[in-house]
């Protein structure tokens, strides 16, 4: 998986969204697009940025994204290096994703923004999310 990285970084904001929105387009200048009630994200950066205040979704810590050409080929490689699922492959807008924790206990997400699987929202080896 060589030329992989982290091109994503989702900060929680389900206390105070559009505080949190707010914030940094006053501090930084960031703007961001809406992907429904509870999601904004920028856009226009080499690493982007995602606020996510939906209280059922959202983490307690950062959530970095590494960006994959190959979802499958991506969570077959965490799980031979004895990461663990907590989340399998699961549609949003804009791709799919999985996510994992690492052997230090932190919460990592990948996605590709194409796929194989026929119906975009199919689980790998368990449930959707």
């Amino acid at each position: 998986m060589a030329g992989t990285r982290i091109d994503y970084v989702e900060l929680p904001s389900a206390t105070a969204h559009e505080a949190v929105r707010a914030f940094y387009s006053a501090a930084f200048g960031w703007e961001f697009a809406d992907y429904g009630p509870d999601y904004a994200a920028t856009t226009n950066g080499v690493v982007d940025v995602g606020l996510n205040g939906a209280r059922e979704d959202a983490l307690l810590a950062p959530l970095p994204v590494i960006r994959v050409a190959d979802l499958e080929a991506a969570f077959e490689a965490v799980c031979a290096a004895n990461g663990v699922i907590a989340r399998p492959i699961f549609a949003f807008p804009g791709g799919r994703r999985f996510h994992f924790i690492d052997p230090g206990g932190n919460e990592l997400a990948v996605w590709s923004d194409g796929g194989t699987a026929a119906d975009g929202d199919a689980a790998v080896g368990g449930v959707g999310g």
